[in-house]
């Protein structure tokens, strides 16, 4: 019984079930009906940051484009589906494969620079991307934005706002299984070598050029989700949108939350994107102070919580378990 209760599969399915109650308090009334995009919106980002994550968290690589890439998927698969009629399940493979081959080049720039060199490289190779989208109006409608419909799963099954973000979560769920399963294997065992000293690594057998190639597409890959869910349950896609700044968020993300954390992603999209809108925006004085407090914030966490929020819950269960025990 032990063994089962302590199944990190098994919490991720009851964190599955539990996001997924989301729309039956809408239904109630406990909540508002417009929570349920925002809520479904963080946790669209939450799958894009996870994919940063193993990036720079477990590959010690980081990027500025995770935006760029989300944005091509999301116009990818609007393209698809409503200017092609492809179906919704081969429209998401495409509009995840043809971005992650794109990521697997960059994986081949990398093994000739790295650093902030690596950082400047993916923030342009975003940035043509984001002009791009500005700029081919057959393909993105240009400033226009492109629209797209909620999806139509085998064909059959029409979701509607509610449904879609069910379907949200049972990809979140199996985001975050990937990725655990992936680094705590031997996968991520390499990518931890060669983040600590790739000279260590590489004695100890570890193939650059394979494992970063790998690190970028699963990052590509992960943003490439996140920007077909986005599109389809967004509905639409502006080229604002995919900006630096949002790429800069994702970053904030995996900082505030912690580093090389599964559910520390997920609580730095729920501060990031989720608690602005939420609560602060509801406050008219730190309405338009958000961005300013997400940078208190990542200021704060880097001196006192360096290794992410998601540890302070630790903390506070050593602390907890010494006042009990204190009592007794």
């Amino acid at each position: 019984m032990k063994k089962i209760i302590k199944n990190p599969y098994l919490h991720f399915v009851i964190l599955g079930l539990i996001l997924a109650l989301v729309p039956k308090m809408a239904e109630m009334g406990l909540i508002k009906t417009s929570y349920l995009t925002t809520l479904g919106g963080t946790f669209i980002f939450a799958i894009a940051a996870l994919g940063l994550n193993i990036l720079l968290g477990y590959s010690g690589l980081i990027s500025l484009g995770t935006a760029g890439f989300m944005g091509l998927a999301a116009y990818l698969s609007a393209y698809f589906t409503s200017d092609m009629n492809i179906p919704f399940e081969l429209s998401m493979f495409l509009a995840i494969l043809i971005p992650t081959l794109v990521g697997i080049l960059i994986g081949l720039v990398s093994l000739k620079i790295e650093g902030i060199y690596l950082a400047i490289a993916t923030l342009a190779v975003s940035e043509i991307m984001k002009k791009t989208f500005e700029e081919f109006d057959v393909f993105t409608n240009g400033f226009s934005g492109k629209t797209a419909s909620y999806p139509t799963l085998l064909g059959t099954f029409e979701l509607n706002r509610a449904t879609t973000y069910y379907f949200v979560v049972v990809v979140l769920v199996l985001v975050m299984l990937l990725t655990y399963n992936l680094m705590n294997g031997r996968l991520g065992r390499a990518l931890n070598a060669m983040r600590g000293s790739e000279a260590a690594s590489q004695a100890m057998g570890v193939n650059l050029l394979k494992h970063r190639l790998i690190a970028f597409a699963l990052a590509t890959m992960y943003a490439s989700i996140a920007g077909v869910l986005y599109v389809h349950f967004i509905k639409y896609a502006y080229p604002t949108t995919w900006s630096l700044n949002l790429s800069l968020n994702f970053l904030s993300m995996i900082i505030i939350g912690g580093l090389r954390s599964i559910y520390g992603t997920l609580l730095g999209a729920v501060i990031v994107f989720a608690v602005p809108d939420l609560l602060l925006k509801q406050i008219p004085i730190l309405s338009d102070l958000s961005y300013v407090l997400n940078g208190i914030l990542i200021i704060l966490v880097i001196i006192f919580y360096p290794n992410g929020l998601i540890h302070m819950f630790t903390d506070l269960k050593k602390l907890f378990g010494k006042l009990i025990k204190g009592e007794k």
